[in-house]
């Protein structure tokens, strides 16, 4: 018999047989106007009304391989009997009914869509096994920790004999991760703090803040040679003479500047020198060795965040220190200069009130339902249970 690797549990051959649905409007519950009155008016938003699977079948006739980004946040089945559904299912069936779910949630991405599904520790674990089957391990993303609520309270209530839950998790997998056609990359996102905060509060706790220093002068070059990358890709490697760098104090004192005017001034070329372990820098170590204090090269990556694009670095020393530019790490906004850092998978700092507003609408939330709904956009669906959202746009019910 073949076997595979996968999550098994009681009944999980039992499939239910769904037929095809229709979704009908509510007119009396639709939010929309009967016409737009405004360019910015939003008629692409639904609100369906009933069970969430069979609300889901509804959509695959119109939605099918068209919807970029999904995020769902399902019960987290924690045992409890909330007021407007239960979180309490045996675990079982909790997994079969999110392996039918997560089954039709596939069908409506695109090619290069994304997946999102936030979980607290009850059964993200099982969640974790069971996505790798539905969408296949080779498509998983990340696993995002974000923090939900603070660690300090007076009370303690409910920690008992474990620690206090202050982080929920969030899954990601893409629906084709390496096809020709599948998913990219995210946006980059940023978090913004003031440079001259970041550098204070280094210094406040005996931390080294590396951005010292000054390249004044390229000086003159020439070409050294040309070497090859690990698959066969020429760098042309040039040496420099006459290079002149300073440090930011000096610099200041010599032009009576203060710190942070000089960092202003020279914004563009303050620099670090980095041990940066990578085969490029070997195999520069290797071709420049005795020969000289200062090289640049020039060459096309084929992967990372600049690829396909010619890119020249440079380096210093007899090991070849990487210079690193503060450009970067910061930018200038106005005035000011702010340190960027680029967000991961630990999320925090996102304030939990005024979760009502989403994108242009105005949400409110009604308690007084037991249905489940599910916001759709044209490029985004976004699945919750156990509470209602009314918003601009058509009432619907899967029928």
């Amino acid at each position: 018999m073949k076997q595979k690797l996968e999550l098994t549990w009681i009944g999980k051959d039992v499939r239910p047989k769904l037929e095809p649905r229709i979704l009908l409007e509510d007119t009396e519950k639709s939010y929309c106007a009967k016409q737009r009155v405004s360019d910015n008016d939003q008629f692409d938003n639904r609100l369906i009304f009933g069970d969430n699977l069979l609300a889901l079948k509804a959509l695959e006739q119109e939605f099918a391989g068209k919807v970029k980004c999904i995020y769902i946040d399902p019960p987290y089945n924690t045992g409890q009997a909330m007021k407007h559904y239960d979180d309490g299912l045996e675990h079982s069936i909790w997994l079969s009914l999110m392996r039918e779910r997560f089954i039709c949630l596939k069908r409506l991405l695109r090619s290069d869509g994304v997946f999102l599904c936030q979980l607290n520790d009850e059964e993200m674990a099982y969640a974790k096994v069971l996505l790798d089957e539905v969408f296949g391990r080779s498509n998983f993303l990340n696993h995002v920790s974000v923090r939900m609520k603070q660690t300090a309270g007076a009370s303690g209530g409910g920690e008992d004999k474990r620690l206090k839950k202050n982080t929920e998790h969030i899954l990601i997998y893409a629906n084709d991760k390496d096809g020709m056609h599948g998913f990219v990359k995210f946006n980059d996102v940023y978090d913004e703090e003031d440079l001259f905060d970041v550098i204070e509060e280094m210094r406040a706790e005996g931390k080294s803040w590396k951005y010292t220093r000054v390249l004044l002068d390229l000086g003159r070059r020439e070409f050294f040679k040309q070497i090859q990358d690990g698959n066969g890709e020429p760098i042309d490697v040039y040496t420099h003479y006459g290079v002149v760098m300073l440090p930011i104090s000096v610099l200041a004192a010599r032009e009576g500047l203060t710190e942070q005017q000089c960092y202003k001034k020279y914004f563009d070329r303050v620099f670090r020198d980095t041990n940066a372990q990578s085969s490029i820098r070997t195999r520069v170590m290797d071709a420049t060795a005795g020969k000289g204090d200062f090289f640049s090269i020039e060459y096309i990556p084929r992967s990372g965040r600049r690829k396909g694009q010619k890119i020249t670095l440079y380096y210093k020393g007899n090991n070849c220190d990487l210079i690193a530019w503060l450009g970067d790490v910061a930018i200038k906004k106005g005035d000011r200069l702010v340190k960027l850092e680029k967000a991961g998978t630990y999320w925090e700092g996102f304030p939990l009130n005024n979760l009502t507003k989403e994108g242009a609408s105005l949400f409110r939330m009604v308690r007084n339902r037991k249905r489940s709904f599910i916001r759709c956009w044209s490029s985004a669906l976004i699945l919750e249970i156990g509470c209602l959202i009314r918003l601009p746009g058509p009432a619907l019910r899967a029928q």
